[in-house]
């Protein structure tokens, strides 16, 4: 009874907020979509027409203020994100050619203004991309190339995009020194660790040296900062339904500078294990070398153009990195009590970990092998 008294109001609050951006009585109907780890989101479908946004449905999200703590700049970076896109998509690039591209778009309350606040709690919504889905897994080689492609295009279309014009909404995120600052700090904190967790921390320790690659090439001028997507896994590339292109990228609360290699070995990360990251089942999990092929060659049709070769030098270093990276904060977040990713169970965040790390052995052990392919696909 908790449960549902807890849904209804829930549901109550919701068509509330929805109402602030549509008027209720042509709401028709409101529903959970998508099943990320931070925001709560949902569709929300009506009736009519406003000139602030599209006729049919758009997409309302309650933001997660622990982990966005400045809303406001999040929100600036989207609509410079919008604004800018628009403007590159008036005049089309060769690659987008037979195509259509879709950026969400900020919808503005009816009011004024580009959020509510309401109860503590920060509100937006944002256009809905039709006609399009996402998969948690790579179904074939071709969804795996308009994978690519789509981080490829969305990378393009943002290149010029100056990097002041963007706040950095998450300081150090995909900063993996930092994250091992963090680690180290934590684990300091813990007594007493189970067999589990002591093997994923003798993980670590042994690959600390070279956890610092991308961010010293920084340093010393060989990779630049240039605009990024932030999360850009398998499930924030829509697909058009009829065509099977890639239309657009979603989930762009993480937009901000950056290396655009956090991109690239997070969406590698996210595709080429195709036992999926919630696995329990480790000797499933193997890096696949055919769709790692497949997704570079997508991206690198369009984003050959503006990567250096600096860039390129140090693309197998990204596809190592970033699940070691993404299994560090599992751990760390199993140590500190799961405080940042969402858990169903005790655990939870320790087999993640797990998962990643098996993923990261498995890219060593083809290191030479991804090394021959990118210079094959760079064509140098």
């Amino acid at each position: 009874m908790q449960l549902e008294t807890f849904e209804i109001t829930l549901s109550k609050a919701v068509e509330a907020i929805a109402g602030r951006f549509h008027p209720r009585e042509r709401i028709t109907a409101i529903r959970s979509l998508g099943s990320g780890n931070v925001n709560d989101t949902f569709l929300v479908t009506h009736q009519g027409h406003r000139p602030s946004g599209p006729a049919g449905s758009f997409v309302l999200q309650r933001l997660n203020t622990r982990v966005f703590e400045r809303p406001e700049l999040v929100m600036r970076n989207l609509v410079a994100l919008g604004d800018h896109v628009q403007r590159r998509l008036a005049s089309p690039p060769e690659e987008l050619r037979g195509r259509r591209w879709e950026v969400p778009q900020v919808v503005r309350c009816r009011q004024d203004g580009h959020w509510v606040e309401q109860d503590g709690e920060f509100w937006r919504s944002i256009t809905y991309i039709g006609a399009a889905t996402t998969t948690d897994v790579i179904l074939n080689r071709d969804h795996a190339r308009e994978v690519g492609y789509g981080l490829g295009m969305f990378h393009s279309l943002i290149s010029d995009l100056p990097t002041e014009d963007l706040a950095d909404t998450l300081e150090n995120f995909h900063v993996t020194p930092a994250y091992l600052n963090r680690y180290d700090s934590v684990s300091k904190s813990c007594s007493s660790l189970d067999d589990a967790a002591q093997s994923a921390c003798a993980f670590i320790e042994a690959r600390r040296q070279g956890i610092d690659v991308l961010e010293a090439a920084l340093q010393r001028g060989e990779l630049k900062q240039r605009p990024i997507h932030g999360d850009p896994k398998i499930n924030n590339v829509m697909i058009d339904d009829a065509s099977g292109h890639a239309v657009g990228l979603i989930d762009l609360d993480t937009v901000k500078p950056g290396l655009v290699h956090y991109d690239i070995g997070d969406c590698l990360r996210s595709c080429c294990n195709k036992a999926g990251e919630e696995t329990d089942d480790l000797n499933t999990v193997v890096f696949d070398l055919e769709l790692c092929e497949a997704i570079l060659d997508g991206y690198l049709s369009v984003a050959r153009q503006f990567l250096s070769d600096w860039d390129l030098n140090y693309l197998p270093d990204c596809i190592r990195l970033i699940p070691l990276e993404l299994g560090l904060r599992f751990l760390t977040d199993h140590l500190e009590g799961d405080l940042y990713f969402r858990t169903e169970r005790h655990g939870h965040n320790l087999q993640r970990a797990a998962v990643q790390f098996r993923l990261t052995e498995s890219v060593e052990q083809q290191l030479p092998e991804i090394k021959a392919m990118v210079r094959r696909l760079a064509g140098r």
